[in-house]
């Protein structure tokens, strides 16, 4: 609950500024060839190697993941700098035969421009780096706005990357040009100076589902593009052949990982009726052995919950509990402060466990706090209809050992991520990262997410004698 630092915010004049700095930047990066600009992203994936437990600790310090997840965070970071480099000399356009004699057809992918970065407080590193290399091997500039309650490790990681800018320079001869990357400090008055400004062709943005859509209505009024990353409601399906031995450990970890603030949380267990007793004795059991033993410190090694964002945060989850109550929920362990006395002006959560009767109108909102809704189900189609019948479509996963209830609960999940024998947190940057519906459609890493940060042009190229016109058009006055 401690100050750690004052920063000096922008403003719409000094975010104009820096736009007009990184469309400048922009202007000199495209010109320099992919896979140069892929050797920069492996210079900044080598220095984040180098320096990955002191950022490691500083998100621990700002954001209050422990260590462990700090550590993870910033692994991450590495990872996508990796996969990047190599897409550096993979964005392959396409050719095609012409139906016209001595023709041809050519479709390119082209630098866009600079790419606004809005991240939010729970990871308030890694996703920087999910956008920052791809788009830096496409050819973009960056404009960072992280959020307004962790803005320090953004500028570790601004400061960071100009250390890999200042060795590509020296190691390859090729000038970074200045304002490459910018960050860009404030609240959403300044997210809003920046997704507003006609200069800025693409704004990648991760947050809440109300942020989402404000965002995502200021772009389209000028016709931009979106990258939208936004909440999720996500639940886990526990069937009667089950291993739970495997999936008492992942649930526990999706429900409580990140004191339940990851988009990826585990907020709904769907348990078979025949199971539900043994499954939640289970698990209140687990809870019982860590907690409130095991919350405290994030930066400690015997911590695995620390301390929520700020008091907001607390307060919404209390409300939602409440709700939960009236809607005929019972508390089967947890919810309530911890460490208050330890730590006054902190919030700690003991992580809750709440057995519903049904899915209620509070188990359809996302509470970013640790609160697991538990419910039952009889037919697989119930539970993946239970599944898909929230807003939001991000994460989801099923513990089975029948392939057909698996493939089923795939093909059929409205989720961006469907997992099966694995829980709803945790994905691998080799994979599509993304969700549907209110989670906003958009993807991050993995296969074609490259696409994002580039333009496509289609180029028809006539090395005959004669032009001609597509579909037989005859247009001639003879």
């Amino acid at each position: 609950g401690a100050a750690l630092a004052a920063l000096k915010a922008d403003t719409a004049a000094t975010v104009g500024q820096k736009i007009a700095e990184s469309v400048r930047a922009f202007e000199a990066w495209e010109a320099v060839p992919a896979p140069k600009r892929g050797e920069l992203v492996r210079l900044l994936g080598e220095t984040l190697r180098e320096y990955k437990h002191p950022l490691a600790e500083l998100v621990t310090l700002e954001n209050g993941k422990i260590l462990q997840e700090g550590l993870g965070e910033v692994q991450e970071m590495i990872d996508i700098c990796d996969f990047a480099l190599g897409q550096a000399r993979q964005l392959y356009g396409k050719t095609m035969p012409s139906e016209r004699p001595d023709h041809q057809i050519l479709e390119y992918y082209l630098p866009l421009g600079p790419v606004g970065i809005i991240t939010a407080f729970n990871f308030p590193v890694a996703v920087w780096a999910w956008n920052a290399a791809l788009a830096l091997v496409c050819g973009d500039s960056l404009l960072w706005k992280p959020s307004e309650k962790t803005p320090l490790t953004a500028l570790a990681t601004q400061a960071l990357f100009e250390k890999a800018c200042a060795r590509f320079t020296r190691e390859t001869g090729v000038e970074v040009p200045a304002h490459l990357s910018q960050v860009i400090l404030g609240d959403a008055t300044v997210s809003e100076a920046l997704v507003t400004d006609t200069r800025v062709p693409l704004i990648s943005a991760t947050g809440s589902v109300r942020m989402g859509k404000r965002v995502g209505q200021l772009a389209a009024a000028r016709m931009a593009r979106v990258l939208l990353e936004l909440g999720g409601n996500n639940a886990s399906i526990v069937t009667p052949s089950a291993n739970l031995d495997a999936a008492l450990p992942a649930i526990l970890f999706g429900a409580v990982g990140t004191a339940g603030q990851r988009c990826t949380t585990l907020r709904r267990l769907i348990v078979h009726k025949d199971r539900a007793d043994a499954v939640l004795k289970a698990l209140v059991k687990a809870y019982q052995s860590r907690f409130p033993q095991q919350i405290g410190d994030p930066a400690h090694k015997d911590t695995l919950v620390g301390p929520l964002i700020d008091r907001t945060a607390f307060d919404a989850m209390q409300k939602a509990l409440e709700k939960a109550k009236q809607e005929g929920g019972e508390v089967l362990f947890g919810g309530g402060r911890a460490l208050a006395e330890t730590y006054p002006n902190a919030w700690y959560a003991t992580p809750a466990i709440v057995r519903m009767p049904a899915q209620t109108s509070i188990v359809h909102e996302e509470t970013f706090a640790p609160i697991l809704y538990a419910m039952t189900y009889e037919t697989i189609e119930e539970a993946i209809a239970m599944n898909n019948a929230v807003p939001q479509g991000l994460s989801s996963s099923i513990f089975t050992q029948d392939m057909g209830e698996a493939n089923r609960f795939v093909h059929a999940s409205k989720c961006g991520l469907a997992n099966v024998n694995l829980g709803t947190s945790g994905a691998e940057i080799g994979g599509a990262f993304g969700g549907n519906f209110d989670t906003g459609w958009g993807r991050e890493s993995g296969s074609d997410s490259w696409k994002n940060y580039v333009r496509q042009t289609t180029s028809t190229q006539n090395y005959g004698s004669k032009v001609l016109l597509a579909q037989g058009i005859v247009f001639s006055s003879e």
